[in-house]
């Protein structure tokens, strides 16, 4: 699994190095109070890059935190549930009356 994962990631820094290189030109942006020129295959990496970290920035903010603390109290409530069955279970075996055979 993890020989498969690296690579995966191999493979794709490889294809961005082509891509970069094949796509070497100088391209302008302007942002109205200043103006770069980067290489255009830079561009369309950094961006894809920008994208994904958001993109996971999102689901990670929106998804995964509400179920975090969603697992957090219900552990907290399970926990609760299991000392009050044990006490009842331990108040009852005490109270219970001996019945003689």
């Amino acid at each position: 699994m993890r020989f498969g994962l690296i690579f995966l990631v191999l493979l794709f820094a490889i294809a961005g190095a082509a891509f970069g290189a094949l796509n070497s030109q100088a391209i302008d942006l302007n942002f109205y109070f200043a103006t770069l020129t980067l290489v255009k295959g830079g561009v369309v990496l950094g961006t894809l890059l920008i994208g994904w970290l958001l993109g996971g920035s999102l689901v990670y903010l929106s998804l995964v935190l509400p179920l975090r603390r969603r697992l957090r109290v219900q552990a907290r409530r399970m926990k609760q549930l299991e000392s009050d069955a044990r006490r009842d279970s331990d108040s009852t075996a005490i109270t219970a009356p001996v019945l003689d055979a």
